[in-house]
């Protein structure tokens, strides 16, 4: 490269015998004082070495030759100034190549060096040949590096040393030397041509601002070395970093064109903080709307504050993504639970409130709490330290008065805690490898729509995606795996939950889960929940088995449908309700479970594929529709397929309204429920009240609340043998279990008849 020729730059400065007017024995700046007509400077036609050469007396401490021309400095650009000097007589001195150095409006660009290697003549006669470089980055050779401040300089040489010596100098030359230090590859701007010293203390900002100016579609190049970065920085261009950068944890660095995390980790050099900078990026950068990991794994020892990360949004609304990549705990103690006990009280009137929590400010917001009374996955939303409240995401079922609560902080791997709320966020093809040591994601205590796609959550040790306020508000999570870190456990030893949520309008579809305690712990309503697998059995004989979705809202307007449920059952409950007495309301409602797949192995005969748990008194059953469904024990039979768990409270059979049960397949269950109930009845004496039982058969053992028909199948005769044709009436919630129907004829009769039943009304 050179300049001169590609740019038709004027670097060479004129020849002595141009005349000595061009030359100064001052700085060369305009006014300072020429060499013409000076007594101790003449020019000489004839040397034997030189030719026409400028002959020079050295008067002052140092003797100064500077050209009056404005050789100009450009980034980018680099001049070797060469002089060849010999000495005639008088004190040998010390000859270097000098300049004076000007910023842009023509003043002295002060703090710079100014002179080259100084080099002593040792004999008279003797050619002797001095050089140095002028630059505007700190690279190699470079003996005179102005920085991007420099936009010309009067160039010359110094004589230092002792007074009297006599010199010839040969006419002064300056040749573009660029050419030494670009690479291979044209396309690519180097931030240390524009002043940037990787020497991890200097602020580069400057010229990292300069170089992405100057790049004009090439490529930017960060050499060896460690670049500091004293605030934001943001590069339109692809940066290519052999050296790495550092910067303060609250400012950024934005590469706009290669933003994907392989730049980042090879920026900051470091995975981890790599990942951590780029989703910093990824918040704060309009151009792009996803964080593409590029298949790569990144190693994270310790959980990750991503609000931390992030520290000027206390929110975020605009759709971003993180996708396409690896993230693995490792080992590491940062990973260790936080267990606080610690005595409250609950006045469920306040529902969502702990008061006088004693050592309040020892308990993270977003720990488990579990005490007597307490729920599954009831979490800290928030804290009042100085009013000594902690608010809950949830009420409790029987916690009235004082006690003591045990609050457990998991750690997870990404956090999103600190977010107030964050909308519409994502994670895509990602692999959350947990390794049995951390949690993986918690959400934001608000917000709405976050996502999860094709992704694994590998291992967990307690939770996968857990929520401890409303930011699963919307929850998406499509085809994604949840792998158990328990799997070799007993079922009644495992506690891992693969989700947990308490927002509102949750989509959970086609996805798969292994050997968890819960795969799901359902708040809210609204939801759907559809085509998953999930899985929980063990290796016991007669196993127990734990509930693989908890719908914890009496109220839920959820659906589960085409869903396969192996080995674990959907239970549904109110134990979120702090008064969860009937009173009011809808009670048990709005729940529709369709074509799913049951199953169950080696599990103890009253195990149940659909459970109830009531807590309180008077609730009932008030819209709920089973239809389509496969329930199959493939080893021994069970009892049925539904049931109350009354561990708490029961059912209020006599006020079941609105259950559709029908269509549904049963292998080895040894109680088919259905609502309504088909039942073919065969009398044969004749009998003034027939007793027409549902033999087990009414989902939940309900009690028989109507009859839809009854039709004689064949003629109904009296004792004479004649047929006959008058109507029975029906009497409801006959028999000791209140479900069997007595219709009543007006003569005894025989005969047989189908009679369909209902337990609701």
């Amino acid at each position: 490269m050179n300049k001169a020729i590609t740019e038709g730059l004027q670097l060479m400065p004129p020849a002595f015998s141009d005349g000595l007017n061009n030359w100064s024995s001052g700085d060369g700046t305009p006014g300072a004082d020429s060499y013409d007509g000076a007594a101790n400077a003449a020019l000489v036609a004839g040397d034997a070495d030189f030719g026409s050469c400028l002959e020079l007396q050295k008067t002052q401490s140092t003797q100064m030759l500077r050209g009056f021309g404005q050789t100009p400095i450009q980034p980018g650009c680099y001049l070797q100034i060469t002089a060849r000097v010999k000495a005639m007589s008088g004190s040998l001195p010390v000859v270097r190549i000098a300049a004076w150095a000007a910023q842009a409006g023509g003043s002295h660009l002060g703090g710079v060096v100014e002179t080259g290697p100084g080099v002593a003549l040792t004999a008279y006669g003797e050619v002797t040949e001095v050089s140095a470089i002028i630059g505007t980055g700190a690279r190699g050779s470079v003996d005179m590096n102005w920085g991007i401040g420099a936009t010309y300089g009067h160039i010359g040489l110094d004589l230092t040393g002792a007074n009297g010596g006599i010199v010839r100098i040969e006419d002064i030359e300056v040749i573009d030397v660029t050419g030494a230090y670009l690479r291979d590859m044209m396309s690519m701007v180097d931030v240390t041509d524009y002043g940037a010293v990787g020497d991890g203390v200097t602020d580069n900002t400057a010229a990292f601002t300069a170089a992405n100016s100057a790049a004009d579609g090439r490529r930017i190049l960060v050499p060896a070395g460690e670049f500091h970065l004293g605030s934001t920085v943001s590069l339109g261009h692809e940066v290519v970093f052999e050296g790495t950068v550092t910067l303060p944890d609250d400012e950024m660095l934005l590469l706009t064109r290669n933003f994907d995390f392989p730049s980042y980790a090879a920026a900051f050099g470091n995975e981890e903080l790599g990942f951590k900078k780029a989703f910093q990026a990824l918040l704060n950068n309009s151009d792009h709307e996803s964080l593409d990991l590029c298949g790569r794994k990144v190693s994270i020892s310790a959980p990750i504050d991503m609000q931390a990360v992030v520290p000027n949004k206390a929110s975020y609304a605009t759709r971003r993504v993180i996708r396409n990549g690896q993230l693995e705990a490792q080992n590491s103690s940062a990973w260790d639970d936080d267990v606080v006990t610690s005595q409250a009280t609950y006045d469920p009137s306040n529902s969502h409130t702990l008061t006088n929590v004693a050592a309040v400010a020892n308990i993270a917001v977003g720990a488990l709490i579990e005490g007597s009374g307490v729920g599954r996955e009831i979490y800290v939303r928030s804290k009042d330290e100085g009013a000594g409240t902690l608010t809950l995401s949830g009420g409790l079922y029987d916690a009235a008065g004082t006690q003591t609560f045990t609050f457990t902080s998991f750690k997870f791997m990404l956090d999103f805690s600190g977010f107030s709320a964050l909308k519409k966020f994502g994670l895509a093809e990602m692999d959350i490898q947990c390794n049995g040591r951390c949690s993986a994601i918690r959400l934001s205590p608000g917000g709405k729509v976050f996502r999860l796609e094709h992704c694994f959550i590998s291992r967990p040790k307690d939770r996968g995606i857990s929520s401890h306020g409303d930011g699963c508000q919307g929850l998406l999570v499509d085809h994604c795996q949840f792998l158990s870190a328990e799997e070799s456990e007993d079922v009644p030893d495992r506690s891992s939950i693969a989700i947990n949520t308490n927002g509102n309008d949750v989509k959970i579809r086609n996805c798969r889960a292994t050997d968890f305690r819960h795969f799901a712990v359902i708040g809210g309503s609204n939801n759907t929940i559809a085509g998953n697998h999930f899985f929980q059995g063990d290796s016991l004989p007669a196993g127990v088995r734990t509930a693989g979705i908890v719908i914890a809202d009496n109220y839920c307007s959820t659906t589960l449908s085409d869903n396969y449920v192996d080995n674990c059952f959907i239970e549904w409950t109110n134990e979120r309700d702090a008064n969860p007495d009937f009173t009011s309301g809808f009670s048990f409602s709005a729940l529709s479970v369709s074509d799913n797949v049951f199953l169950s192995g080696d599990v103890a005969p009253w195990f149940s594929y659909l459970v109830i748990k009531t807590f309180g008194t008077g609730n009932f059953l008030n819209g709920l529709s089973v239809c389509g469904n496969k329930f199959r024990s493939v080893l021994g039979k069970i009892e049925r397929a539904e049931r109350v768990d009354t561990s708490f409270s029961d059912l209020d059979l006599t006020r079941s309204k609105s259950v559709f049960y029908e269509g549904n397949t049963y292998h080895n269950v040894e109680a088919q429920a259905a609502n309504p109930l088909r039942i073919r009845h065969e009398q044969n004496s004749p009998a003034g009240t027939w007793q027409i039982s549902p033999d087990g058969n009414f989902p939940f053992s309900g009690f028989a609340r109507g009859v839809d028909c009854a039709i004689a199948i064949g003629p109904l005769t009296n004792n004479g043998g004649a047929v006959h044709r008058a109507l029975p009436y029906a009497e409801l919630q006959q028999g000791s279990n209140n479900d069997e129907v007595h219709l009543h004829w007006d003569e005894p009769v025989k005969g047989e008849m189908q009679v369909t039943m209902r337990m609701d009304k």
